[in-house]
């Protein structure tokens, strides 16, 4: 049995937001939030956020977006909650796990539960989704979903 490679390209990161992006633009909770709301553009969506994560995990590319700006548009058009970021981090956890293990695979499960809380908590207000708790994983939703998996 071969195992698991880490995360370790670009090429990694493309395959990896490939396929998390197939599985999000699919999902019931948040799928809409991509092709309804946004009507994100995939083929132009995937180099920017490639980007942003080979930033976030190999700190080789400058990234210049602001990556809350588009959030909040959407936050604005309809409301993103607990359930959608614990939706999220669930389906990014499961692309990550599928593909690829070790120390940088981790590192970007954690980054992505990070960043899905202080998305969460700027766009709903510090205490929003986490019982008034800073500790432990995203949103009361995220834990539940996790539970299931």
């Amino acid at each position: 049995m071969r195992a698991t490679p880490d995360i370790d390209s670009r090429h990694d990161l493309d395959v990896l937001l490939a396929r998390f992006y197939d599985a999000a633009f699919a999902d019931p909770l948040i799928g809409p939030f991509f092709t309804e709301i946004a009507g994100t553009d995939l083929e132009s969506h995937l180099p920017r956020i490639a980007d942003f994560w080979e930033r976030a995990l190999f700190r080789t590319v400058d990234y210049g977006r602001d990556a809350f700006a588009p959030h909040a548009a959407l936050h604005s058009a309809r409301p993103l909650t607990a359930a959608h970021f614990g939706r999220w981090v669930q389906l990014w956890r499961a692309a990550v796990d599928g593909l690829h293990a070790g120390p940088l695979a981790e590192r970007a499960k954690v980054q992505g539960e990070r960043i899905a809380l202080a998305m969460l908590r700027r766009l709903a207000g510090p205490d929003a989704g986490t019982g008034g708790t800073t500790g432990g994983f995203v949103p009361l939703a995220a834990l539940e979903l996790r539970s299931v998996a």
